[in-house]
């Protein structure tokens, strides 16, 4: 896989209360990554741009949420997250806590 289509599958981190709990607990990842991304493609990116070793990939589809602007309907758009399990012995940290 190419630089380019590396940094066009990982669109960035997905900080939540579920995914700062499953990094802990489960020792995984949550990214935003493009809609036509298989996991294939999102393993191989993480393990280039971050030197980790990938156990798992789990894919799941966002539907874009409706949205009212006073009398004007409008919707966002949807997108897809990846939780990536990483094996033992390695870590991402996206949030970097105060120690």
């Amino acid at each position: 896989m190419n630089q380019e289509r590396m940094y066009q599958v990982l669109r960035g981190p997905h900080v939540s209360e579920k995914s700062t709990v499953i990094a802990d607990e489960a020792n995984q990842v949550a990214f935003k990554v493009a809609r036509d991304a298989t996991k294939r493609e999102i393993k191989a990116a993480v393990e280039q741009l971050f030197e980790v070793a990938v156990r798992d990939v789990r894919v799941a589809n966002v539907n874009g949420k409706r949205k009212n602007f006073g009398r004007i309907q409008g919707r966002r758009p949807d997108w897809k997250k990846a939780y990536v399990a990483l094996e033992e012995g390695y870590e991402l940290d996206f949030i970097g806590g105060v120690e």
